[in-house]
């Protein structure tokens, strides 16, 4: 199956998705969806298939907006009900202002040097800023096979990315917004490492 293959259909990514966080998988989305009251505007970064609205959010009165660079999900999006973008994150165009603005996993996709996205999104945002990244990475493993594994099922057709973050790593970075972060945690059995900033 192809990466392409696999970023082009919102259930197969799913199902794969679920395969490596196993029971941690809905975990992840409601540590997010926990820090985000009713009736708030939410700008999801890299949404994917916006599991994070359609799972959790829906139902709580939320005005959701995804963005991302793929077009089947902006479609599956609007379909759900909620406001969907296509959007190359990797350009410097401000972002639109939100309440609430999210990334889950896809932080990595802008190493070596992530704080321009992350300046963005603390500019967007009115009430705060969630990012929740892997800190324990497939691609990490000593095994070969599930490192391959690994970078394949997180490749969204846009090349291998051969950087991860590691908690080390991604606190490192983290460092550099003292004035901003108001909360740390590990979340999906440690897993992910989320950060709550303040614009």
């Amino acid at each position: 199956m192809s990466t392409n293959l696999i970023y082009r259909h919102g259930t197969v990514y799913e199902l794969l998705m679920r395969g490596l966080y196993g029971r941690h998988y809905r975990a992840r989305y409601r540590a997010v969806a926990s820090r985000i009251p009713g009736g708030a505007d939410v700008l999801d970064l890299c949404c994917g298939p916006a599991t994070l609205y359609t799972r959790h959010l829906r139902g709580n009165s939320v005005r959701y907006t995804g963005l991302d660079l793929n077009e089947r999900f902006i479609a599956r999006l609007e379909r759900a009900g909620a406001s969907g973008q296509v959007w190359d994150l990797h350009s410097e165009t401000p972002l639109p202002a939100a309440d609430y603005v999210v990334m889950q996993a896809s932080l990595y996709h802008f190493l070596p040097d992530p704080e321009p996205v992350i300046d963005r999104m603390l500019a967007a945002a009115r009430h705060g800023v969630l990012i929740a990244e892997p800190v324990r990475n497939l691609t990490a493993s000593d095994n070969r096979v599930l490192a391959g594994i690994g970078s394949r099922f997180t490749d969204p057709g846009d090349g291998e990315q051969p950087r991860r973050f590691t908690e080390e790593t991604l606190d490192e970075l983290f460092r550099g917004y003292p004035e901003h972060v108001e909360e740390r945690t590990l979340i999906a059995g440690g897993r992910e490492k989320l950060y709550v900033l303040r614009p």
